[in-house]
């Protein structure tokens, strides 16, 4: 039995990472010199997150004598400000985790901690045969368990021979992989174009990349494509240098993939929008117009139509985020939108889905304090927020995760919340907002990672989730594969709960039916109750029921209509008042223009003035003098004076 950092709770788990780097640990330990394997920046701010953590916010003066080292630590303590400790101690395990993954292996050796129950490195057990019990499909004949990378599987059959092959529902499986496979890594983009699954950026290791590769979900191939930045054109696709980035989101429009935000070392401005073409294995800048988002990471991306809907994430200066944005592919043009309702709060590393091509699912996510388990709903008709009721096996908190949508199904897998790895699988009935639990994975492995990736394939008509990556200690680079069954089991659950509470969720939130909702509701409570107790009698009570749900149906369309006319009063009003300011809007601008006209030929009365006073003292002064000395002038010359006639 080992120990997984992961299970360590705070404050335990910061001194842990503390007394390995060197701090706070006996003078004696050997752990004293790890820090100054660090490079000096990471060190510098080790030591000012220590200090923040464990002391406070700096209040000692910046050092008078000039030593760079005294310095460096000061300004790394003093640029924190007033940082919560509770925050610095995340941060700092954080930091220690991203440049040396496995610090958590050697800290029995400074420091002992309570054991968490975690199986990690136990030998690789053979896999037994699987004997037929009479079903289509073949049974699980051993639990899961970590060998370090690899999650074992029940069917020696699927593991050799791929997705094509498997049928074993439910359960995750690893299935078998040739080529060479990418680095580990984990918050990286992964999108399916044409039965391929393209896997760009990430984080390893600490470090951001910027490599594509690709795997066949055919053959089950690794390959890694050499991309190429396409030429400067007319549609306004510019030659594009990959910048290694992480956090961003990766999405297929037809037989194109676009990338768009991500974390990098040096941030833009506003969110960039890159587009890879598989045809000609190319990247191209795309041009967008109106107001693009300010640059981020840990957002989320969904394609709705012909749009990317862009919610939340985490800026450069690591503020956290609950702005909606809009990017209309066809014009390619943001538009920022002020919703109406209460949004859910700022954060990143959630999921997001489409439901009926209406309402936007927003699920967990986490802030610098906290991971989340609520779940939000957008109508993306009326732009209104809305957070309904949700039902069956509520989700704990966690951020990181992964999630992609079959049907109305809407599978969420792995995340985290700070102290563990979330190893359910759930799925949310996005009709009913009815969750259950798919399976759960046992061990430290990497379906219970944060910053996986998630897609969905098909074969012989039935789909397929895929999954990749991942970091739960450890950075993973392995490939998941899980068959959902079509078993009624679940849809039995939903039915034995009351639908409408959750499903009002996703109608419009008018102010018709939030006047009518709770009415409403109580009728449906009661009218489930009643053909659930007398079954056996139900013809009376459908009756009733028909009879209440005209009587409702009417009274939701009178309002609706009265609404309708008051909407259209007040449209054509809205109307009205926006063509008068447009025409004292024009009206201002010509008098404007006809004020800047006077003020021009003011200026140049003024200017002629001047000139003519001028003139005219010099002509004067001219006159003067040729009265005061002509005779003086003549002589000086040498005229003769003038003889008189004899």
């Amino acid at each position: 039995m080992a120990r997984a950092s992961s299970g360590l709770a705070y404050p335990e788990r910061f001194y842990a990472a503390a007394a390995y780097v060197g701090f706070g640990g006996s003078p004696n330990s050997s752990s004293t010199s790890v820090i100054s394997k660090f490079p000096n920046d990471v060190a510098l701010l080790l030591y000012g997150l220590y200090q923040q953590a464990t002391v406070g916010p700096c209040d000692v003066p910046k050092p008078r004598v000039w030593n760079a080292v005294e310095h460096g630590k000061w300004t790394s303590w003093d640029g924190l400000g007033n940082m919560a400790s509770t925050e610095a101690m995340r941060l700092f395990v954080k930091l220690l985790e991203e440049e040396d993954p496995a610090w958590y292996s050697r800290v029995p050796e400074i420091v002992a901690e309570p054991i968490v129950d975690v199986e990690m490195n136990v030998p690789k057990p053979k896999l037994d045969s699987i004997t037929s019990n009479g079903n289509s499909h073949a049974e699980p004949v051993s639990t899961s368990a970590e060998n370090g990378n690899m999650l074992e599987t029940q069917d020696k059959d699927v593991i050799s021979e791929g997705l094509g092959t498997i049928n074993i529902y439910d359960q995750w499986i690893a299935p078998s992989v040739s080529g060479q496979r990418p680095r580990p890594r984990y918050e990286h983009g992964a999108a399916v174009v044409q039965e391929k699954m393209y896997i760009f950026g990430g984080n390893h290791n600490g470090r951001y990349v910027s490599d594509l590769q690709v795997l066949d979900l055919k053959s089950l191939t690794w390959s890694k494509i050499e991309a190429k930045g396409a030429a400067d054109s007319q549609n306004s696709s510019t030659a594009v240098i990959l910048v290694p980035c992480a956090g961003h989101s990766l999405v297929s429009c037809g037989n194109k993939i676009i990338s768009i935000a991500g974390h990098t070392k040096d941030p833009s401005e506003s969110v960039t929008v890159k587009e890879f073409d598989p045809q000609t294995c190319t990247w191209s800048n795309l041009r967008t117009y109106g107001k693009p988002p300010v640059a981020r990471g840990g957002q989320s991306v969904t394609l709705v139509g012909t749009s990317l809907v862009m919610f939340g994430g985490e800026d450069a200066k690591r503020s956290l985020l609950n702005d909606l944005h809009i990017l209309d592919l066809e014009t390619m043009t943001w538009d920022e939108i002020d919703a109406v309702g209460v949004p859910p709060s700022p954060r990143s590393a959630h999921a997001a889905a489409v439901h009926a091509e209406r309402y936007l699912l927003i699920f967990g996510g986490g802030s610098h304090a906290a991971c989340f388990n609520d779940l939000h709903v957008l109508d993306l008709q009326s732009m209104e927020w809305s957070r309904p009721k949700q039902q069956g096996v509520v989700p704990s908190p966690r951020a990181g995760h992964a999630g992609v949508t079959v049907g109305e199904n809407w599978f969420i897998v792995g995340g985290g919340d700070n102290k563990n790895g979330v190893s359910e699988t759930l799925v949310l009935n996005m009709s009913t907002l009815v969750w259950s639990v798919v399976t759960t994975v046992e061990g430290r492995v990497p379906m219970a990672s944060e910053g996986l990736s998630l897609a969905v394939s098909s074969y012989m008509g039935e789909d397929i989730l895929v999954s990749f990556g991942g970091y739960n200690g450890r950075y993973s680079n392995e490939v998941y594969a899980l068959k959902p069954s079509h078993k009624s089991a679940l849809q039995s659950k939903m039915l034995e709960t009351p639908a409408s509470g959750s499903a009002a969720g996703l109608l419009p939130m008018t102010n018709a039916s939030r006047d009518v909702e709770p009415d409403y509701e109580a009728d449906q409570d009661a009218k489930v109750r009643e053909i659930v107790v007398d079954n056996m009698d139900s013809e009376p009570l459908n009756i009733k029921s028909d009879a209440t749900d005209e009587r409702l149906i009417a009274s939701i369309k009178a309002q609706k209509e009265e609404l309708e006319a008051a909407l259209s009063k007040e449209e054509s009003q809205l109307a009205a008042e926006q063509s008068r300011c447009f025409k004292l809007e024009v009206e201002i601008a010509e008098l404007r223009q006809k004020l800047q006209t006077m003020e021009a030929l003011q200026k140049e009365v003024e200017l002629l003035q001047r000139q003519k006073a001028a003139s005219e003292e010099q002509a004067a002064l001219n006159a003067k003098q040729r009265q005061s000395s002509g005779g003086v002038w003549g002589w000086l010359a040498g005229s003769p004076p003038e003889s008189s006639s004899s």
